[in-house]
């Protein structure tokens, strides 16, 4: 199976033609000659946005960032970069800046050497370089760092001096594979943020490849959601959240409850599913094909609302029990069973520090049939 994709348009997005910045067309990757881990791959990318690849590992996302660096080749179609193919074009020709996973910063240089090393190749002037790597270590905010070596900086300061190094020859393009991995939560968010921050004082174009979806809906303008080689779902960070076309996007993206059935009903913008427990649920039919289809529901835990008992306002009302109560701070994860789903998942805010709930407690909850989306099976 194959699939070619058209961009959604983003906030900054123009109609996609050959004044792209940056383009993959048709473009399919194999290493055995048989099986193909990318397959028929197309993105046009604006100039000045921000792209994340995301997927899980063996999706082929980093297949493809290896390709526009020069790492790799395409075994179909072309690449192209302000509207030349760069196929053939070796990597040190493409002028892309490139952030590694693993820092990949020379152990024996100073900071401040590993930052001139790519001025260097391009032989630029002795002054010109202290000037740009000057630059480069306040826009990074690593000024005092510059006469350190790797081994005396910080997980956070090392990859810093990676993404100035990227930067520092100012690149139109900057790919990242993974650059925050080996980095703990919270310092792993800051770096979302300073990488952020980054893209909008430059307006470089970057492609940013992760397997981690709280990342990719932070920083990015458009996300592509990779699986088994395929591009599943090309949009905003907020469309492909609130909006996921197929069950693989919405089981991706963030939390989701799962409730899978039957149609049998279908008029209009509503259909009518009737579960696998027998109990039937009103969803708003995004993937439905015919009457008596199997379909997998996608409702968001933070959708669904505790009702009272005569609570009218909901096209979907029923009794749940509570098994468990999780207090996670800002709010509080409920687990319950309803509709013969033991992990049905219930998020509250907390607003009062404890909403009474405990387990073994019958409630009653509540959602909206536009919240709930009837996918592919």
């Amino acid at each position: 199976m194959s699939q070619t994709l058209e961009a959604e348009p983003s906030v900054d997005d123009t109609q996609a033609d050959d004044t792209c910045f940056a383009r993959f067309i048709n473009v399919q990757k194999s290493y055995d000659g048989v099986e193909l881990v990318v397959k028929d791959f197309n993105l046009d990318i604006q100039k000045g946005q921000f792209v994340t690849l995301l997927g899980p590992s063996g999706s082929g996302k980093t297949t493809c960032l290896m390709m526009m660096a020069g790492f790799e080749t395409p075994t179909h179609g072309d690449i192209l970069l302000k509207g030349e193919p760069i196929n053939g074009l070796p990597p040190h020709k493409r002028g892309i800046g490139m952030v590694f996973q693993n820092y990949a910063l020379f152990p024996h240089m100073t900071v401040a050497e590993n930052l001139a090393f790519p001025l260097e190749v391009r032989h630029l002037g002795k002054n010109d370089i202290k000037q740009k790597v000057q630059r480069a270590l306040a826009m990074v905010r690593l000024e005092e760092f510059g006469d350190r070596r790797p081994a005396q900086l910080s997980g956070g300061q090392q990859q810093r001096v990676a993404l100035a190094r990227a930067l520092v020859f100012k690149p139109e393009l900057v790919l990242m594979d993974e650059p925050l991995g080996a980095l703990d939560k919270n310092l792993r968010e800051e770096m979302q943020y300073e990488i952020k921050r980054i893209h909008a004082d430059l307006g470089v174009t970057m492609i940013y490849v992760t397997h981690d979806q709280t990342e990719a809906l932070t920083m990015s303008d458009r996300i592509a959601v990779f699986n088994d080689g395929i591009v599943q779902q090309l949009a905003t960070p907020e469309i492909l959240y609130e909006e996921p076309e197929n069950a693989f996007v919405a089981y991706f993206i963030g939390e989701n409850n799962r409730l899978c059935g039957e149609v049998v009903d279908h008029q209009g913008d509503t259909c009518m599913v009737r579960l696998d427990s027998g109990d039937r649920v009103r969803a708003k039919p995004v993937a439905v094909s015919e009457l008596g289809a199997k379909t997998t529901l996608s409702l968001r835990p933070e959708r669904v609302s505790i009702v009272s008992s005569d609570d009218t306002s909901f096209d979907n009302c029923f009794n749940a029990q509570v098994q468990e109560v999780i207090y996670l701070g800002d709010h509080l994860r409920t687990r319950l069973s309803v509709c013969g789903n033991e992990e049905f998942i219930l998020k509250t805010p907390n607003a009062e520090g404890n909403t009474g709930l405990r387990p073994g407690q019958t409630i009653r909850i509540g959602w909206s049939s536009e919240d709930c989306r009837a996918l592919d099976a």
